[in-house]
């Protein structure tokens, strides 16, 4: 029997488990970490809806071993971009339970932001399929996960690393539509993880203490950079597609204003920081231009986070501080 094996029982993870059982795709869930474990084991994943909670028994194990991977399952993994590498190092070379090979001869879904997992991932799998998620998704607690979406749960964009891989693509689209996902095919994933980047660059801002007016304009301050060392890194940026609009509605207790990275900070958990801005931050090193607001926020944040801050602690770096001014007295 062909199945999805999630590794990480966070927002996506949860949610993409809670959705397949519900679909009838055959689906394991690994939650590592025992509270987890323990209360999807106990009441299934809790799914906040608009329209009233949900709870979905998913079959959940503690590690991959436990799951009995087989030559027939696919590997989705829903980790952080910042565990991508040690979760990949300790599950890459278990043997499969039928003697074909180990896990690393799997397909492997890379759900992550940034742009590192994929390349990450190909260092021992040999079929990687990128998957950009878009979805008004947060965890509660664990096994708790809010769904803001319905109908339509999120939108995913996917599409096999380094080059389309055909024969995979499709059946996972279908598989991720089944979960309540628009879901399409990208000629080029890493350029649409780039554009998924630069939109996430919103969230990085989110953590400062601005005003409305300073964090638009820092948003777009950074995804301008982005979009400048990219293109001197000659790389394409997706251009934004037409998607279905989602049905987004209000969930008790969530607060849709902020996003995974706030979330991280307020939850004192690791961010993906390093993996947006600091990702810009390394590409405009390699290739020799500059990067100081994305370079500076990734050190702010990473300060921050070191320190175990929380979100409304700093306010925005001081290398915006010249084009906020000019902006304001634009605007008089």
């Amino acid at each position: 029997m062909s199945r999805y094996i999630v590794v990480g029982a966070g927002a996506v993870g949860g949610l993409l488990a809670a959705q397949w059982t519900l679909a009838q795709v055959p689906v394991v869930l690994v939650a590592r970490e025992e509270p987890a474990r323990a209360a999807i084991a106990r009441e299934g994943v809790c799914v906040r809806r608009p329209h009233g909670d949900q709870a979905v028994p998913v079959e959940v194990v503690g590690s991959l071993a436990v799951a009995r991977p087989t030559a027939a399952d696919t590997l989705v993994l829903a980790v952080r971009a910042q565990h991508v590498d040690e979760t990949l190092a300790a599950i890459a070379w278990i043997p499969l339970v039928d003697g074909r090979g180990v896990v690393a001869d799997l397909p492997i879904l890379t759900l992550q932001n940034g742009l590192a997992a994929e390349r990450t991932a190909l260092r021992r799998f040999d079929t990687v399929v990128g998957v950009s998620i878009g979805a008004p998704v947060a965890l509660v607690e664990p096994g708790v996960v809010v769904a803001a979406a319905h109908p339509i749960v999120g939108a995913a964009w996917l599409g096999g690393y380094p080059r389309p891989l055909p024969s995979q693509e499709e059946r996972h689209r279908l598989a991720l539509a089944a979960a309540g996902f628009a879901a399409s095919v990208e000629p080029d994933i890493a350029a649409a993880k780039r554009r998924k980047l630069v939109a996430s660059l919103g969230n990085v801002v989110d953590v400062f203490d601005a005003t409305i007016e300073q964090a638009e304009h820092a948003a777009a301050a950074l995804a301008a950079e982005a979009r400048a060392v990219f293109a001197a890194a000659g790389l394409a940026v997706a251009p934004a597609r037409d998607g279905v609009r989602l049905q987004v509605g209000e969930v008790a207790g969530h607060d849709p204003r902020h996003g995974a990275v706030w979330q991280s900070f307020a939850h004192g958990t690791s961010s993906e920081v390093d993996h947006l801005s600091g990702e810009v931050a390394l590409l405009a090193r390699l290739v020799g231009v500059a990067a100081p607001l994305n370079a500076a926020v990734a050190r702010a944040l990473g300060g921050l986070a070191h320190r175990g801050g929380a979100p409304g602690e700093l306010p925005l770096p001081a290398e915006f501080g010249f084009d906020l001014v000019g902006a304001q007295r634009s605007r008089r």
